[in-house]
């Protein structure tokens, strides 16, 4: 305490004024600027009075004074709304004081020119969930620092640059997350963003749920080209097989596929045998490189055969060509049979897809005894999608008793093309 008392008893005290008033540079915020909450406060010091700086400090209005042992200060100050003077203070080694005087506006809502891409304005997520925002100006200043809180917290999270790329964690509800960026003269912007956060569906599965994890390990996967994808599919191929990088749990499964004329490649594997459960969580993490360029449609399916000897068809897919999540239906009867796609409004397209990056893909679905399936919901990278459409999908295809998931990847282009993608960590709930 008696170290902050000295400092403060020698505040103002200047023998030669003129030099005082200009022996700090204030870089940000600049006289006059309208800065937001927090705002960054950028100066450094020339001698004053003569006498070598020994350590700065400001202070607002007549407030405290936070003291900086530094001939130099990049600093975040907070204070109220409304018309404020901020002191930039700075002390000579033989007890001189000197200070800049500048005039501020603080405004909590400035408005901003920041590009928020995820996530969007009224998404349902999941916490943690991913914020990505970029921008080069705020209040025509170039953007020094991004950052981020939610609701009316006074916690803000700051990340130097012109974007930020962060994972953000949130109570369940309904929410208001600030996006805020400042310029180079203290210029804040916000950009505000309502999310609403619900359970992870695993708090959600009944302890009575069966998992069967790691599926992309086992050694019974197998390779096909689908013949429902027309005259591509003669010139079309596929190789899988274990890979250490990239993955997430030491080992993935890597699909390498060459396409042509829009042909699809199937890759399947059983991986048990339960007539009775009607309810089902897909959950797995995709891999894309730079390759997807090639691919149209990424396919996530799984089969079951029920007790009456029918096979459920749980087709689902991220559609390139709608730009939406597809699932299948059966237009005719079990046993006239018509496997038909059907756009769901909820929006995907593979091409927007983030690349050389995992991608975390959970879907929720269930069957009643006649085979009508339930498609509840989706779940890409937290963000929840909700579908809860009903449409009839069993067909007599004469097959045992089983288990199967596919995993298909569809060509974009008419030319000969190949693609490289992973999946790891699947793991395929049912209670």
């Amino acid at each position: 305490m008696k170290a902050n008392l000295l400092w403060a008893s020698v505040l103002f005290v200047c023998a030669i004024p003129a030099i005082c008033q200009t022996s700090v540079l204030v870089t940000s915020p600049i006289a006059g600027a309208t800065v937001g909450i927090p705002f960054l406060l950028t100066a450094a010091a020339a001698p004053c009075s003569g006498q070598t700086v020994s350590a700065m400090g400001y202070s607002i209005d007549s407030g405290a004074t936070t003291f900086v042992f530094a001939t130099s200060t990049n600093a975040w100050a907070t204070t109220t709304a409304g018309s404020h003077t901020l002191y930039v203070k700075s002390w000579g080694s033989e007890g001189s004081a000197c200070d800049t005087t500048v005039p501020i506006a603080v405004s909590a809502s400035v408005q901003s020119n920041v590009t928020v891409s995820e996530p969007n304005d009224g998404a349902v997520l999941v916490s943690p969930f991913t914020l990505t925002a970029a921008g080069t100006e705020c209040e025509a200043q170039p953007i020094v620092a991004f950052g981020f809180s939610i609701d009316n917290s006074a916690a803000t999270t700051i990340v130097t640059g012109t974007s930020v790329d962060a994972p953000v964690t949130s109570a369940l509800g309904a929410h208001t997350l600030h996006v805020k960026s400042w310029g180079n003269q203290g210029a804040s912007c916000v950009t505000n963003i309502a999310i609403n956060v619900v359970p992870n569906p695993y708090s959600l599965l009944p302890s009575s749920n069966i998992p069967v994890p790691m599926i992309q390990t086992l050694a019974n996967w197998q390779a096909g080209a689908d013949p429902g994808t027309g005259a591509g599919s003669a010139l079309t191929s596929g190789l899988t097989s274990l890979a250490a990088s990239p993955s997430l749990l030491q080992t993935s499964r890597q699909f390498v596929t060459t396409t042509a004329d829009y042909g699809g490649e199937l890759y399947d594997v059983d991986f048990g045998a339960d007539t009775a459960a009607t309810n089902f969580l897909y959950d797995g993490w995709i891999y894309l490189t730079s390759s997807a360029a090639n691919i149209e449609n990424l396919e996530l399916d799984m089969n079951q055969v029920m007790a009456n000897g029918q096979t459920v068809i749980f087709g689902f897919q991220c559609d390139g060509w709608s730009g939406t999540w597809d699932y299948t239906e059966n237009a005719g009867t079990p046993a006239a049979y018509l496997d038909e796609w059907v756009h769901s409004t909820q929006a995907c397209n593979i091409r927007n897809w983030r690349q050389n990056a995992w991608h975390h893909v959970q879907i929720e679905y269930s069957r009643d005894d006649n085979g009508n399936v339930i498609y509840q919901s989706v779940w890409l990278d937290n963000v929840e999608q909700n579908l809860n459409v009903t449409v009839p999908s069993a067909f007599a295809l004469g097959w045992g008793p089983t288990l199967l998931t596919n995993f298909q990847v569809d060509g974009g282009t008419s030319v000969a093309a190949t693609s490289t993608v992973y999946l790891d960590d699947l793991t395929i709930y049912r209670w």
